[in-house]
């Protein structure tokens, strides 16, 4: 049967669930719709988290997530993966083949090494299988400054644009390496896009305070949203920026911990918020 194209243009999101619905595939489905696109989702690992902190991670087995991608590529037409929190290296390895398999789709990662609160989400093997396997089949990866590092192998003594370069040199198209963890003291944020052969662009926003649970996922799915939409990359992640930096402007509390970004701050029900 012929695939027909739909209205909107379809984002598949890879990730784990995060029941307190901050992160993860939640996160993914709304940024992805306030973007202007549909969400496909497929499910990597469950996760027990709240608002503080993720404590424990239960890894979907591989087939399931196969089978999962499988069956809605074979009946949608999907124009970007976003792959957020991969959970097991069984899994890693089942998502490189599916990358593999479509090659004509953009990927962009956002690799999740560890939880808002500081767990530890993946080990050095896992590490390896990424830096290896999945970066060079990557259009965009959107480390935070840590896990740019992690990636990158590199110490405190290395620059951010020299973490970028060897990002680069791993396989990946574009990095994004987003700042909010580097000068905390400082009260702007600054954003910097490596891209091959060029001079890195930076992209400088007020520092908002406050700790925030799923800004990660909010930015690096509205990035593929806007790609699935046919926006290039520079444009697409200025947008991305642009969006995220609002819903976290508008994020709101719902436990003890991080506030959680306001996703759909252009809908109706951010009114409530106002009496």
């Amino acid at each position: 049967m012929q695939k027909k194209s739909p209205r909107l243009p379809l984002v598949l999101a890879i990730g784990g669930h995060d029941p307190s619905g901050g992160a993860g595939i939640q996160a993914d489905i709304e940024s992805i719709g306030a973007n202007g696109c549909h969400a496909t989702c497929v499910l990597s690992c469950l996760t027990v988290q709240d608002s503080c902190n993720v404590s424990q991670l239960i890894p979907l087995p591989a087939t399931s997530l196969t089978d999962q991608a499988v069956a809605i590529l074979n009946d949608c037409q999907i124009s970007s993966f976003k792959i957020g929190l991969l959970g097991s290296l069984s899994v890693t390895e089942a998502v490189v083949r599916l990358l593999r398999d479509n090659p004509e789709i953009p990927v962009i990662f956002d690799p999740v090494l560890a939880a808002g609160g500081g767990s530890n989400l993946a080990d050095e093997v896992l590490l390896n299988c990424i830096r290896q396997e999945l970066l060079p089949l990557c259009r965009l990866i959107t480390p935070n400054t840590l896990e740019a590092k992690r990636l990158a192998e590199s110490d405190q003594s290395t620059t951010i644009d020299e973490d970028g370069e060897r990002l680069l040199g791993l396989g990946s198209k574009a990095v994004l390496i987003t700042g909010t963890h580097a000068q905390t003291e400082s009260d702007k944020v600054t954003h910097r896009l490596y891209q091959p052969g060029t001079a890195p662009i930076s992209s400088t926003w007020q520092r908002l305070s406050g700790e925030f649970h799923g800004s990660g996922c909010t930015l690096t799915a509205a990035i593929a949203a806007r790609m699935a939409a046919g926006e290039k990359l520079e444009k697409a992640v200025h947008h991305g920026l642009e969006y995220s930096w609002l819903s976290l402007k508008h994020s709101f509390r719902t436990g003890r911990c991080q506030s959680i970004p306001e996703r759909l701050f252009g809908n109706p029900r951010h009114h409530h918020h106002d009496h």
